[in-house]
């Protein structure tokens, strides 16, 4: 039987740490991995699917390693997988090895990703209080402290392998750390019930939404900068000040978003949320200058801080489907907003200009607010 307390707490989030880590660390990479193997950008474009290829395809089968083995086997061997393949990154000499590497890279990342949910899920139901918020932003934590000590190592004349390396040691350090406290057996909830579930009912739903909030989250990564340099006059260098500003009011809103979700109800932080996000959009179409903006982007990451952990929490507290099972269906669901996101708004951006194609995702921002009561309560929601 699994004991939830403060050591399960505390090795939960070092686990989303881990993967923060781990993930962000290949995108200041990216550009020695483009001349190392001598692509195109069409060719990038087309490598970098292997990434998101590999997480797909391991998601669906997270939350069945997860039921069937436990928590803990699945974070500690997909973490581990994470640790060894970095450094291949960095040093893939072909473009055939660099895309069998990202595609392995991906499904460990995707699997740890899943299974670290499903341990949150358990332990914030098992504590009685608001924590998902709290370990999604250590994700956001990890984010910054790899890409930007990756990007300082590789700007002090590090070799990209070992500057890899480093960052690879360091997470196997903190996953080492983490444990002897994740949880070793399946959770209660789902022992006995089916190894795999067709997604249906709230499940759909819940991870509908998590679509269009990672879609609004994979367009501030992939047009933000485009947005402020050819709409709004910003100078080039300056254009992932776009991105930053984002990204930093997600982190903040996440760390804090435990007191704020605890105070006020799932609910009513997913309807403000998905109102300040779409208000961000709007702010920011409307916005006569860059500076005023990046303020719409604030608020864009303010108010999309929490809503994916909120969802995370509801589709962990449903009754349709296992927990585990439920996690990877919307994982997966969600994961395809971000995949799909570059692609849909430049679309739109082409057929008629970035600011009808921001302006429409603050109208699905919008729709995520006006589904609060169900996405924030579903079907057997505990409480």
């Amino acid at each position: 039987m699994n004991i939830v307390g403060p050591q399960q707490r505390l090795s939960t989030r070092l686990a989303f740490l881990v993967a923060g880590l781990a993930m962000s660390a290949w995108a200041p990479l990216v550009p020695y991995a483009k001349a190392r193997v001598g692509l195109d950008e069409g060719g990038l474009g087309l490598l970098l699917l292997c990434l998101g290829g590999g997480s797909l395809l391991a998601m669906p089968l997270t939350g069945v390693l997860s039921l069937r083995f436990g928590c803990r086997a699945v974070i500690l061997w997909a973490g581990a997988l994470t640790c060894v393949l970095l450094p291949g990154l960095a040093c893939a000499p072909s473009a055939a090895l660099l895309a069998v590497n990202l595609f392995l890279f991906g499904a460990a990342i995707g699997t740890l990703d899943v299974a670290m949910n499903v341990q949150a899920v358990i332990v914030e139901r098992d504590s009685g209080g608001a924590l998902m918020s709290g370990f999604h932003g250590l994700f956001s934590v990890g984010g910054f402290a790899g890409a930007g000590s990756m990007a300082l190592m590789l700007w002090c004349g590090m070799a990209p392998l070992a500057a890899a390396a480093v960052l690879a040691v360091v997470s196997a350090l903190v996953l080492a750390g983490a444990a002897p406290s994740l949880l070793r057996e399946p959770d209660h909830a789902g022992r006995g019930g089916p190894l795999f579930v067709m997604p249906h009912g709230a499940v759909i739903f819940i991870g509908v939404l998590c679509f269009i909030v990672f879609l609004a989250e994979g367009a501030m990564l992939d047009w933000s900068a485009l947005f402020l340099t050819g709409a709004r006059g910003l100078d080039a260098g300056r254009g992932g000040l776009g991105y930053a500003a984002f990204a930093s009011a997600m982190t903040l809103g996440r760390l804090t978003g435990d007191r704020v979700v605890g105070r006020l109800g799932g609910k009513r932080v997913l309807l403000l949320g998905g109102a300040c996000a779409a208000a961000g959009f709007v702010f920011a179409v409307l916005a006569p200058s860059a500076g005023a903006a990046l303020l719409g982007f604030v608020l864009i990451g303010l108010g999309a801080s929490n809503i994916v952990p909120i969802l995370f929490s509801a589709a962990g507290n449903q009754k349709t489907m296992p927990a585990g099972l439920a996690i990877s269906a919307i994982t997966t669901i969600g994961y395809a907003g971000i995949l799909a996101g570059p692609a849909l708004i430049g679309f739109v951006a082409r057929a008629a200009s970035l600011n009808v194609a921001f302006a429409g995702l603050g109208c699905a921002m919008l729709l995520v607010a006006a589904s609060a009561r169900l996405g924030a309560a579903a079907p057997g929601r505990a409480g």
